[in-house]
């Protein structure tokens, strides 16, 4: 599917149907969950992907600072974008719960107040500098977020077929969905900028080389991510995944064919 615009891109985003509406939530056979057993190994990685899910808010309102929200149709995704990714991390949560893993009613909260005051900080810092580069900065964001989504979407598919667990499986397929799409639009968006942009794809080898970071490293502690990614891609053929899935797709964006793995 070929685009022109960035318009035509949210045109096609908007047309795409949510998953997880009133009706689709309600829809999950939630009292079957402790039919099924659960691995125990799985339940911090479950809480990883709900905490980073949980604090996409977070990284919303650190984008409306940044020239890339400036954008008018980038911006309307971004805020379906921010509530979808919210709602997958309430759903995370009450899978937990229905397994009989106990959060509590205040989780949302403690997962925000523990993000560091160092990490707030420096992201403060740096979305203030990207006002310095302007619109050239907007594919770094987009290719960033598509690279994000990719990986994610990844773990989720991971995380279904070593837990076996169909109720699990039926929400992970149905946040799996969700992500396509952001994905689908994140891609579009960067590749459109980077085409048209010699400095956009300079600035974008930068940033990606020597800034990223797997999603929710640094707002979450390193040993989370840590062992999620051994958990989920620690075996051979996970990481030969994450390279054909991940980062030889985003070698195929304009400009990046020569970054390294992710």
């Amino acid at each position: 599917m070929g685009f022109e615009t960035t318009k035509d891109v949210y045109d096609w985003y908007e047309r795409q149907q949510p998953v997880f509406t009133k009706e689709g939530i309600e829809s999950i056979p939630w009292a079957d969950v402790r039919n099924y057993p659960l691995d125990e190994r799985f339940i911090p990685v479950l809480l990883y992907m709900r905490d980073v899910e949980t604090l996409t808010d977070m990284y919303h309102r650190e984008l409306l600072r940044t020239p890339t929200c400036k954008d008018p149709y980038i911006g309307r995704f971004m805020e379906r974008w921010g509530a979808e990714e919210v709602v997958h991390g309430e759903v995370l949560n009450r899978f937990l719960n229905e397994a009989g893993i106990e959060t509590g009613d205040k989780w949302q909260g403690q997962v925000r107040t523990a993000v560091s005051n160092f990490y707030n900080f420096n992201t403060y810092l740096l979305t203030s500098l990207t006002n310095l580069l302007g619109r050239k900065f907007t594919a770094t964001h987009m290719a960033f977020g598509a690279i994000h989504e990719m990986s994610t979407a990844q773990a989720y598919r991971r995380m279904d077929e070593l837990a076996g667990h169909p109720i699990l499986s039926m929400i992970l397929n149905g946040i799996i969905r969700e992500e396509s799409f952001h994905t689908h639009f994140y891609w579009s968006v960067a590749k459109l900028e980077l085409r048209n942009s010699d400095a956009a794809q300079h600035i974008a080898r930068f940033v990606l080389r020597n800034f990223y970071r797997p999603v929710g490293q640094g707002s979450l502690h390193k040993s989370r991510t840590e062992y999620a990614i051994r958990t989920l891609f620690g075996s051979e053929d996970g990481l030969e995944r994450l390279h054909k899935t991940v980062t030889k797709r985003a070698q195929s964006l304009p400009g990046l064919e020569a970054l390294y793995s992710f």
